[in-house]
């Protein structure tokens, strides 16, 4: 049996190793080691996670997917939890998360048939129940965030979200140097959109007009 732990924050801003310690301090209690560690950042409503697909990839049946809380590994639609947890169940992968102390148990060995039986049924109901909460939570910020937002524009107030300077300097100095809009978006993430914005920026600066703000 391998433990992976599965470490995930929503944006590259946010730090996905922030409970690492955590796991770790859980695994050393049980007498058990952390085989490896899968880390992203990834919005927990996708199903676009390339680490939690290939720590799945790597288990073998019986392995242990390791995680701080449920909603690190599923903020999804009812649909989509159903396909990762086929995925999980398919490959006999037990999920142990340090918020659902129904799962503890499943971090240790030596239990009959009929008591893994048991605490699988348990704790599969408990993941679904604490899956469908995660969810909830997530559609109640994006709805407020909207409502927030709308009436912010009603106000004459709203801003949008504030650019990243430091990153578009970057994504500047690169397209000046000649480098192709396949390779910036590879390296920095960033959308077509903005890299159109801001090649006509670069333009503009070229050609002396003061350059266009957003």
């Amino acid at each position: 049996m391998h433990v992976r732990a599965y470490l995930r924050a929503s944006t590259k801003d946010q730090d996905a190793n922030r409970a690492k310690g955590d796991l770790l301090r859980f695994a050393e209690e049980r007498g058990l080691k952390i085989a490896a560690s899968y880390i992203e950042n990834e919005s927990g409503a996708s199903l676009a996670r390339p680490e939690l697909f290939r720590l799945l990839a790597d288990c073998h049946p019986g392995d242990i997917l390791l995680v701080e809380q449920v909603d690190r590994l599923s903020r999804l639609n009812a649909a989509d939890w159903d396909r990762l947890k086929a995925e999980i169940q398919g490959r006999r992968v037990k999920v142990v998360a340090l918020d659902l102390p129904t799962s503890w148990m499943m971090a240790t060995a030596n239990k009959d048939d009929i008591q893994s039986r048991m605490l699988d049924a348990i704790n599969g109901m408990m993941l679904d129940m604490l899956a469908a909460i995660a969810r909830k939570d997530y559609e109640d910020r994006r709805r407020r965030q909207a409502q927030g937002i709308t009436k912010a524009k009603a106000d004459g107030v709203y801003k949008g979200r504030p650019e990243d300077s430091e990153r578009n300097a970057a994504i500047m100095t690169m397209l000046t140097n000649g480098q192709s809009w396949a390779s910036i978006i590879a390296a920095t993430g960033c959308s077509r959109s903005t890299l159109s914005r801001l090649s006509q920026r670069v333009k503009a600066e070229a050609l002396g007009a003061e350059p266009t703000k957003g």
